[in-house]
């Protein structure tokens, strides 16, 4: 019986593990976006700080920018991560 064995390099996300991640925390984004602006809509009527409803509201609009931004960032650095060891093992294929 043989085993495979990998090196930690070797393991990692797949590209479209990545992009399917970002496109659903761009959907979670929109979600809790819409959520927040219908909560600052219903509650609008009393506008002050101890209004719980509207608190919330603009704490889910706040948040809403937080994922799409999380999201947004996890793709670039991917990106930039496959992009660097494209580079380096097409320089490692010249060195040879």
């Amino acid at each position: 019986m043989t085993t495979k064995t990998m090196s930690i390099s070797q393991v990692g996300p797949s590209k479209s593990d990545v992009k399917r991640l970002v496109n659903v925390m761009t959907i979670i984004a929109w979600g809790v976006l819409s959520v927040g602006v219908l909560l600052c809509l219903i509650n609008l009527s009393h506008f002050s700080d101890e209004n719980i409803g509207l608190m919330v509201g603009i704490g889910f609009l706040i948040g809403s920018v937080h994922i799409y931004v999380i999201g947004t960032a996890i793709g670039l650095v991917h990106a930039r991560l496959s992009n660097n060891q494209s580079t380096t093992e097409h320089s490692n294929e010249e060195i040879r």
